[in-house]
């Protein structure tokens, strides 16, 4: 058994009207959200211990408008001290082949290869980031294409559930990941033969695909 320590992170989900988090007041939470996780963990093999959670109203602020957003979205932790530390990244710090994993998370629900299975891209053993295969359909190609077209305002109502709290570039990495199914509809494109897309440290410390 594998016995590991993370932190999850989530924001209460709220339009600002809800005040508690009582059973009767769930509308607008994250709570289906957070229990299907914590489903997933009991379910796994590995043997997970969860130190930290922050979660809902404990990782919610209100603006002068009422609008909900993060306490943080984004954390460091020292390795070798267990020490975690609020955080944010602009895109270079984002690691490699950084819109086919935004893709592949997206998409991953509509393959079946993946049911029941983590994400796992970055692996500590070789300090190399493993990018398994995913395949994505027409329709997302569909999706994309119409998404498009809508101004910006537009897509933070349609694709965000918390529009205020999100970050500046969230738009355009979205708009980016839509931009390239676009020109790569079919997935054996980026996938080919179904092999995964691996990277390694060059001796400069920059990714380089293997």
């Amino acid at each position: 058994m594998i016995e590991v320590e993370f932190i999850v992170t989530f924001v209460q989900l709220n339009d600002g009207s809800i005040e508690s988090e009582n059973d009767e007041d769930l509308g607008g939470y994250s709570i289906p959200l957070c229990s299907k996780i914590v489903d997933t963990l009991c379910s796994r093999e590995e043997k997970f211990h969860i130190r930290t959670t922050c979660v809902l109203g404990h990782n919610t602020k209100r603006d002068s408008d009422g609008n909900t957003y993060p306490i943080f979205n984004g954390f460091v932790v020292e390795t070798a001290t267990g020490t975690v530390i609020p955080a944010s990244f602009d895109r270079s710090s984002r690691c490699p082949d950084e819109i086919v994993r935004r893709i592949r998370v997206s998409v991953s629900y509509e393959d079946s290869s993946w049911n029941g299975k983590l994400l796992e891209t970055y692996e500590t053993a070789t300090d190399s980031f493993r990018i398994s295969p995913c395949c994505w359909t027409r329709r997302q190609y569909h999706i994309a294409l119409s998404l498009q077209h809508y101004s910006d305002s537009e897509i933070l109502s349609i694709c965000s559930t918390s529009p205020t709290a999100e970050g500046p570039d969230f738009v355009d990495d979205l708009r980016r990941k839509w931009n390239y199914i676009i020109e790569h509809p079919h997935w054996t494109e980026t996938f080919p033969k179904r092999q995964p897309r691996i990277f390694t440290r060059s001796a400069d410390g920059k990714w380089k695909r293997c």
